[in-house]
């Protein structure tokens, strides 16, 4: 291979125009037509691509040079920039060309497991075994290039607004946080463990403990939990911790930067302030506490037109102290046939319902799959109420509150997605305020905090703590981007009264409180300002910008389904001296055990 030998790159590939001008260009070869006397190559870089060309003039041995070439090589090339002969639109530099007059090959590439181009077929699992190919590609690319701009806007704007950039410890104590944590074993202090954070939430506390009033870090973040499209075991989250605050100055300070970085880095503008909502009126409406509010189909309550019924579906669910919901999908009836409905049921029984009633208006004639529970005109009631017409669909839901509006809210998306009545293109931002501080754990039949044990009651439900749960009221908060949760935030519990309480309501111990948060507890005793923060997810809010399809397409190197990383083969074993060191013994789980005795 050659060396650069003192050749040292002028100017990016997308970035020649200048005609006239000598350049030199360093990037890999994306494609090379060779045309006997006359030879072309692409030359790429993450800028772009540009055309190289080699003719009758062109020294003997860099046309020989030129004509090696093949696909991914890397080369640096100077010479002339001069206009095309045949001008191609569709590049950012298809007016011109670079006539080369000296040229390095400085890495030769076998053939590639699949062609690097912007649109691919291929499949995913093999691209990311070779995600380093698949980096190539001008989309991730582009994507990855966003992503940068999006944090640096981040940082332009938080620095400001007067917020001191703080790193927090990667190797902590584990506190519980709503997730698996991951475990980090000491060497030095045997059978002892550090945790990955799952947020830097109790050191940003700290810091305003500390006085520093302003925090801000763009935080890496662990949480060992099942993966899906949104979701990944190590994440980025904009960090942000504010003292001598309330709820609205968040919100606000908030609302500013999302203003500033669509004007910035997408240059789009967008209307404030940012609609709020309710904890309460988002479920009863959209049966989610992230409503994608682009469309309409919200959830309708038919409880008192069906309560008189001798439908054993809905008596039941009524008698249970639950109701009988609905959605509407207008001129659904061709696309949500039968069949289609059947699938549905099946997917609502997947998610927790016990099944699916129905409207459907095809025909003259609804045809109601309980109509010979219904007495003379209950139908048109119903319809009427509704605002139903011909041609619609009414699918219902009946059950206990917290599993009728989730299932509905699930349906709602379903059923938009299948009549393709999202609109692209479009960003509805909304606060989601004012959630529940406690949800009843079936699991544990106990109340648990919904958001983490530091968030703040209202102050009007602080004498309910004790006596009823259920109807005190947080003083947290969620940003939400068309339906996918960007962030989560809270007003911080100061008091260290007021904390043990909080403690002792979600029915921890006294030796676990010192164990987990004595730390945070006794500096609270020392005087801390009233203040709160948020966490903004990164990737999330660059997928959602970006029309990502996934956060695998905005992280550079991403893990998939099952937690691993396909290129490096990670997690992967490790030596028994390593283990020993640690004083850490490999124990077959249960069903490994079984089939070794088999």
């Amino acid at each position: 291979m050659e060396s650069m030998n003192g050749l040292r790159r002028t100017c990016y590939c997308g970035e020649v125009s200048e005609i006239g001008s000598t350049v030199v260009v360093g990037g890999f070869v994306q494609k090379v037509r060779n045309l006997g006397t006359l030879i072309f190559i692409d030359l790429r870089d993450r800028t772009g691509i540009v055309q190289l060309a080699f003719n009758d003039n062109t020294d003997p041995a860099i046309f020989e040079k030129a004509a090696s070439c093949h696909s991914e090589y890397v080369l640096m090339a100077k010479g002339v920039v001069t206009k095309r002969s045949s001008i191609n639109p569709d590049m950012k530099t298809g007016e011109v060309e670079i006539i080369v007059d000296e040229l390095r090959i400085l890495a030769k590439a076998q053939t590639p497991p699949f062609v690097i181009t912007d649109e691919t077929k291929v499949n995913e699992e093999l691209r990311l075994k070779y995600r380093y190919l698949d980096l190539r590609r001008a989309p991730l690319q582009y994507n990855l290039i966003m992503r940068h701009k999006i944090a640096q806007a981040a940082r332009e704007y938080y620095y400001a607004n007067g917020f001191i950039e703080i790193e927090t410890p990667m190797m902590m104590k584990s506190t519980p946080e709503g997730a698996r944590d991951y475990l980090i074993p000491s060497r030095v202090h045997n059978g002892k463990f550090y945790a990955l954070p799952q947020s830097p939430q109790i050191y940003k506390q700290l810091t305003m403990v500390a006085g520093l009033d302003r925090y801000i870090q763009i935080a890496r973040c662990f949480r060992d939990e099942d993966l899906r499209a949104d979701r990944q075991p190590e994440f980025t989250q904009i960090d942000l911790e504010m003292s001598f605050v309330d709820v609205d100055d968040i919100l606000e300070m908030t609302e500013g930067f999302i203003k500033y970085l669509l004007e910035k880095v997408m240059d789009r503008e967008i209307t404030l302030p940012i609609p709020r909502m309710t904890y309460n009126e988002a479920m009863n409406r959209f049966g989610s506490d992230k409503p994608d509010t682009r469309f309409g189909m919200e959830l309708q309550d038919i409880t008192n037109l069906v309560s008189d019924l001798d439908f054993v579906v809905f008596k039941s669910a009524i008698e249970a102290g639950g109701s009988v919901r609905c959605i509407v999908a207008k001129n659904a009836s061709k696309t949500l046939t039968r069949k289609e409905i059947d699938k549905l049921t099946e997917k609502v029984k997947g998610i927790g319902a016990k099944g699916l009633a129905f409207i459907r208006w095809n025909d003259e004639k609804p045809n109601c799959s309980f109509a010979k529970f219904l007495p003379e005109g209950r139908l048109e009631e119903i319809l009427s109420s509704l605002g139903c017409e011909q041609g619609d669909v009414v699918l219902i839901v009946a059950d206990k509150n917290k599993v009728t509006l989730p299932v509905l809210g699930a349906l709602r998306l379903t059923v938009a997605k299948k009549l393709d009545l999202i609109p692209e293109g479009k960003l509805n931002f909304l606060w989601i305020t004012q959630f529940p501080f406690f949800e009843w754990d079936d699991d544990s039949n106990t109340w648990v905090a919904m958001h983490h044990p530091f968030t703040m009651p209202m102050d009007e439900c602080i004498q309910y703590l004790d006596t009823a749960p259920e109807k005190v009221i947080a003083k947290a908060f969620d940003l939400v981007l068309n339906g996918i949760e960007l962030s989560s935030g809270s007003i911080r519990i100061t008091d260290y009264e007021l904390q043990q309480k909080m403690f002792e309501a979600l029915g921890l111990t006294d030796e676990e409180i010192e164990a987990k948060f004595g730390f945070l507890v006794e500096a609270y005793k020392y005087g801390a300002p009233p203040h709160g923060g948020m966490g903004i997810g990164l990737d999330r809010l660059a997928m959602v910008l970006l029309e990502a399809e996934s956060l695998r397409d905005v992280v550079a190197f991403p893990k998939v389904q099952n937690a691993s990383e396909l290129m490096s083969e990670c997690p992967s074993t490790v030596d028994q001296e390593s283990l020993d060191v640690l004083g850490i013994a490999l124990v077959p789980k249960a069903e490994d055990k079984k089939q070794m005795n088999n």
